[in-house]
């Protein structure tokens, strides 16, 4: 093999980069070294254990532009079922004679400035190798320097779990060898780990499966800080390269309980610990992005003798989204209970699973404590951490989801569903939205009404509703023109393209029934698109869009229009035993469009065309 230049290696020594053009390059720019010439003689093979894995086009041609996570997951999909793809045998949340049994582990990025035991920059987005230290590449003499700052969102993520602080932690090596961890070892916290014996519950609103009832507690066994490893690039030519700007990156594990016995509930718990990470600003990304990443230990057992031991239990790697997690347990169990059927064994071993597969594929045999040879690391002293600190942390710390959940259905109205969408989306950003449309509504309303403003209910619902469902109607409508549009919402409580003030003068007028709900849409689209100019209530004007109610006796007559030729609906309001309000709707839906839009109230219209039908039926 070509020998490095001397230039390359006191760069790679003093200033902690193996080049200034990139990984690796600095060795041969012609010919990289391969695989097989970097990989450790052993005779156990490991897979690369990164949370996120690259795969680099080629360098000759043109490359194709940067395809975000979240759409190639959803291409895989679609290209698994255009191929035929099949789902597991069984979609349902249990099979009869059998017990599933699951545990997760989760690791997630810290948001951090530095790394956990270099002063190193956290980078995901320069250049290759441009932030590393001399410790990031286990250069002779170097030693770990933990950086304090890195703590602070670990033990956020850690009390928002409800986990008990330790106040004494240590640090252990986990030794293995491969190209993406320099020291041949990774620095983690196995066995006193900085925060034990946590929990979170999962309530039916959340999703979980109906076999778990009203809600449900998993204990979370551990949370632990470890590092991350460097970045893999798969180059066509079967060499890999690598960027060391990851490798130090601090990580927290989140071990669980083996306490979930269904599919779905496993992925309702994954989404909420990255809900609840994101809430307490712990974590950098979510699974969308390759920030955290689910490993899944599921094991089934026969349910006819309740003193059984658990079956053996097999780990899928690097589930990369909340759907995944939910299939491939669902594939898993239903693989394990064929072997077992068939009467052979489960081999305790590591699987992959690849999104719109319908089995999981085996990686490698399972790798025990004995493997990895844990130790305590002698460069690192004990962690220690002080009461104050944990109590101040615990005082600060933000509202937790299940708290505003609680208060977006109790004090504002919204239905369970709608405030839990509201929470979620937009990393919380929807929801500060939200609040501030609603504070100058209600700001408004009190300003011009003084004590005859109406109840804050009443118009929070009717907000809720625009911002999660006509907002988002504008950029997902199936053929919308508009459906490669975005909406940007940022963290001060504001939509670059609706502004707060103009949502909120819109539902006012919309509220006091100054405008129709269609000319309200309207109107939105307009606003979405910048084509209101001179305020909202000038446009109103100048296309004469103010609401005119028309009289009784002119909703009768509507009504009377769209009920001729509606013989077979009619009959169906003569016979019914449940009553058909679908097909009301649809003969309201028709009076709107026989009259003018801006001059007809819907529940006025229902009320008229719901007498009229009773009339009729009676007679």
């Amino acid at each position: 093999m070509r020998q490095a230049p001397i230039t390359a290696l006191r760069r790679y020594l003093l200033d902690g980069r193996l080049s200034r053009r990139g990984c690796m390059a600095g060795l041969s720019a012609a010919a990289p070294p391969s695989v097989s010439a970097q990989r450790p003689r052993l005779g156990l093979r490991r897979s690369c254990r990164s949370l996120h894995t690259e795969h680099a086009t080629p360098v000759a041609p043109p490359q194709p532009p940067v395809v975000p996570l979240a759409k190639r997951l959803k291409d895989e999909a679609k290209l698994a079922r255009k191929k035929g793809g099949k789902k597991a045998k069984s979609d349902s949340q249990t099979v009869d004679g059998w017990e599933l049994t699951v545990g997760i582990e989760i690791h997630a990025q810290l948001n951090t400035a530095r790394k956990l035991f270099s002063p190193a920059v956290t980078s995901f987005n320069d250049n290759p190798n441009s932030h590393v230290a001399l410790f990031d590449l286990s250069s002779p003499g170097s030693h770990p320097l933990l950086q304090r700052d890195t703590l602070v969102p670990a033990l956020r993520a850690a009390l928002a779990l409800n986990c008990d602080i330790q106040r004494v932690s240590r640090f252990d090596r986990k030794h293995y060898f491969w190209w993406d961890q320099p020291s041949g070892y990774q620095i983690t916290q196995y066995y006193q780990p900085f925060a034990r014996n946590g929990r979170i519950t999962l309530l039916a609103r959340d999703g979980i499966s109906p076999q778990d009832g009203e809600g449900i507690t998993v204990g979370i066994k551990q949370v632990q800080l470890e590092q991350d490893t460097a970045k893999t690039l798969a180059k066509p030519d079967n060499t890999q390269w690598l960027d060391f700007n990851r490798v130090g990156v601090p990580l927290i594990e989140i071990i669980t309980e083996p306490e979930i016995h269904h599919p779905r509930t496993a992925a309702v718990l994954v989404r909420k610990i990255q809900s609840l990470l994101s809430t307490v600003d712990a974590c950098v990304s979510g699974m969308e992005t390759g920030g955290l990443r689910a490993d899944v230990n599921v094991s089934v057992r026969r349910t006819d003798d309740p003193t059984r031991p658990l079956g053996t239990r097999t780990e899928i790697k690097n589930l990369s989204s909340i759907k995944a997690v939910e299939d491939a347990i669902i594939a898993e169990r239903d693989r394990q209970i064929r072997e077992l059927e068939s009467g052979r064994k489960i081999a305790g071993e590591t699987r992959g699973w690849t999104l719109g597969s319908n089995e999981t594929r085996r990686l490698r045999g399972k790798e025990g404590e004995v493997d990895y040879r844990y130790m305590p690391d002698p460069d690192i002293a004990p962690l220690i951490i002080g009461e104050d600190v944990v109590r101040h942390l615990r005082d600060s710390l933000t509202v937790l989801p299940d708290a505003e959940v609680d208060r977006l259905v109790s004090h504002f109205g919204l239905t369970p569903k709608d405030a839990i969408s509201l929470f979620t989306v937009d990393n919380g950003f929807r929801c500060q939205y939200f609040y501030k449309v609603l504070g100058l509504l209600e700001g408004r309303l009190k300003q011009e009404e003084g004590g005859a403003a109406p109840e804050l209910k009443s118009y929070a619902g009717l907000t809720g509703n625009w911002i999660l469902h006509e907002l988002g109607r504008l950029t997902t409508t199936k053929g919308n023109q508009l459906s490669t549009a975005s909406l940007d919402f940022i963290p001060a409580g504001e939509c670059v393209q609706v502004p707060s003030e103009e949502l909120s003068e819109l539902l006012y007028y919309l509220y006091h029934k100054q405008i129709t709900g269609k000319v309200a849409k309207e109107l939105l689209l307009a606003i979405f698109l910048g084509e209101i100019e001179g305020g909202l209530a000038a446009t109103i004007d100048e296309n004469d869009l103010w609401f005119k109610e028309i009289s009784e006796a002119e909703y009768v007559a509507l009504a009377e229009e769209a009920l001729e030729g509606q013989e077979e609906i009619l009959q169906q309001f003569v016979d019914y035993k449940v009553y058909p309000q679908g097909k009301l709707m649809f003969l309201v839906g028709r009076m709107m469009r026989l009259g003018q839009t801006e001059c007809i109230d819907p529940p006025t219209a229902e009320r008229i065309m719901r007498a009229r039908l009773e009339k009729l039926r009676e007679a």
